[in-house]
């Protein structure tokens, strides 16, 4: 019985997604994430609007192979950060008994969250509605491909002219979707029902991420300022937060931030693992922790400089910037740890890579090379303080530290992206101007000021629908496994079958 509620749970979840309030109008733009044109420095937030329709007889731009390849390349390497990097990460961090489930949870939550991303999930996320959501002109990718003609929609770059394949971008962006999800998982492992997990991720997709991506990267691209006249009227179009004026390359706030939050608010609401604190819960297996990590590290450099949206100048700061954060932070945490635990430990250094990819993704892009190493250094430290110190006052069994590493990390880059975005301080500055792609800096408060608020808004946002989620999935079929079932070990007693056999 509780199975048949779950499947019409989901199916009542699809269809309350399809009914949100956001009224599409005219199908003007739709599309991007990722930060500004070659040379000239990021934009003002990752996200693209749909090339105009081509007014004169001049043919109208086509997309280049080369920022094609590059982009479905990114997409595969994304795909490789969640299956099978960030189960393999987690799966070695829990214990034996609980092995399968997390590997069972990370593989069906990524599937799950693709299809529900190409049915409205892109929709809701990336085309014109209002400043929280999009519409319904892209319900299960219509237009997108036009079978009669042989005909692809085009979507803007940021660069005038240098459109992409509407649908590259939308591939680009499930597994942005797609993982953003999967990182919760680590805050509400070992415990949770895998029918209350789905019910979960169903809502919180639906009413978390697709309007934090909306209101974070949706805009009407660079080929729609054509005039001054009509830059007020274009910005208003695009979401909130972008309105504001808020950088973020790759997802601080869209991925991380939002991922972390909720998941401390599972990890509150299904209460600590029976033992905690009094029971070993010691790893099982760092060695696939470590190649996990490594992977995360080669996966997140299509997360990055992919965001570009283009194989340009920008992708090659981000993809420098990335490199270079990710081994200043496992340095640092390493170096950190050795000095307060008296050992350097492997799960640290992996632990750092993780913290400095968390940290550079929203600077990405947007900061020059002092900035990545000063975010790096930092990073690792401050993150190794998030799962200790921290997460005793929080006082929360956030299973796998995601609020300690994510959610942290991600604050603290996206506020280091207001202060190193500043070309006095080596970061490329912002789009001042779409009309003339005028490049320029903020005042470094004036932008710092601008990113917290964009910090704020998500963090309040997703811990309101988090809490909602969590509840309601609660109400359907009950959040967390019987004590029985924990100790045994969810592999068993979920999905009826046992990670290793000695």
């Amino acid at each position: 019985m509780k199975r048949l509620i779950s499947v019409l749970a989901l199916a009542g979840a699809f269809c309350l997604g399809s009914a949100l309030p956001a009224v599409a109008q005219d199908k003007a733009a739709e599309k991007p994430a990722a930060e500004a044109p070659a040379a000239a420095a990021p934009a003002a937030a990752p996200a693209a609007a749909a090339a105009p329709a081509a007014a004169s007889a001049t043919p109208a731009p086509t997309p280049n192979k080369g920022d094609t390849a590059w982009m479905l390349t990114s997409t595969a390497l994304v795909l490789l950060m969640s299956v099978p990097a960030l189960a393999l990460f987690y799966g070695g961090l829990v214990r034996s008994k609980n092995m399968l489930s997390v590997l069972m949870q990370v593989f069906v939550t990524f599937s799950l969250i693709t299809v529900l991303w190409c049915i409205y999930g892109y929709s809701l996320a990336f085309t014109e509605g209002n400043a929280f959501f999009g519409g319904f002109d892209r319900l299960f990718l219509k237009g997108t491909f036009d079978a009669m003609k042989g005909e692809f929609a085009m979507g803007a770059t940021f660069s005038k002219g240098t459109p992409m394949y509407e649908l590259v971008f939308v591939a680009f962006q499930a597994t942005f979707a797609a993982i953003t999800c999967c990182l919760i998982l680590g805050s509400i492992a070992e415990r949770m029902k895998f029918s209350a997990v789905l019910i979960f991720m169903v809502l919180w997709f639906t009413f978390a991420y697709a309007p934090m991506a909306h209101m974070v990267w949706f805009w009407m691209g660079p080929d729609a300022y054509t005039d001054p006249k009509v830059v007020d009227e274009l910005n208003s179009k695009a979401g909130l937060i972008w309105q504001w004026g808020a950088l973020d390359f790759a997802g601080g706030t869209v991925v991380h931030i939002n991922a972390g939050v909720a998941g401390l608010v599972g990890a509150y609401m299904l209460g600590k693992r029976v033992g905690y604190g009094k029971e070993a819960m010691s790893p099982h297996n760092l060695t696939m922790t470590m190649i996990g990590a490594a992977m995360l590290w080669f996966g997140w450099f299509g997360f990055n400089a992919g965001s570009a949206l283009e194989a340009n100048g920008s992708a090659a700061l981000a993809f420098m910037n990335t490199f270079l954060a990710t081994a200043c932070a496992v340095l640092s945490w390493m170096f950190a740890e050795w000095m307060f635990k008296g050992k350097p430990s492997m799960l640290g250094a992996a632990s750092g890579a993780v913290a400095g990819l968390v940290a550079i993704t929203p600077a990405a892009g947007n900061v020059g090379i002092p900035g990545a190493f000063a975010i790096g250094l930092i990073a690792g430290p401050l993150c190794l303080w998030g799962v200790n110190g921290l997460k005793k006052m929080l006082g929360a069994d956030d299973a796998l530290d995601v609020f300690g590493v994510h959610a942290l990390g991600g604050i603290f880059g996206a506020l280091a992206t207001g202060v190193f975005n500043s070309q006095e301080l080596g970061g490329p500055g912002l789009v001042t101007d779409w009309v003339t792609a005028k490049v320029g800096s903020n005042p470094i408060m004036d932008q710092l000021l601008i990113q917290a608020k964009a910090v704020g808004v998500t963090v309040v946002w997703t811990a309101v629908v988090a809490f909602i989620a969590f509840k309601i999935a609660d109400i359907i079929v009950g959040l967390r496994t019987t004590e029985e079932v924990e100790r045994e070990g969810l592999d068993i007693n979920e999905h009826g079958e046992s990670a290793y056999h000695m």
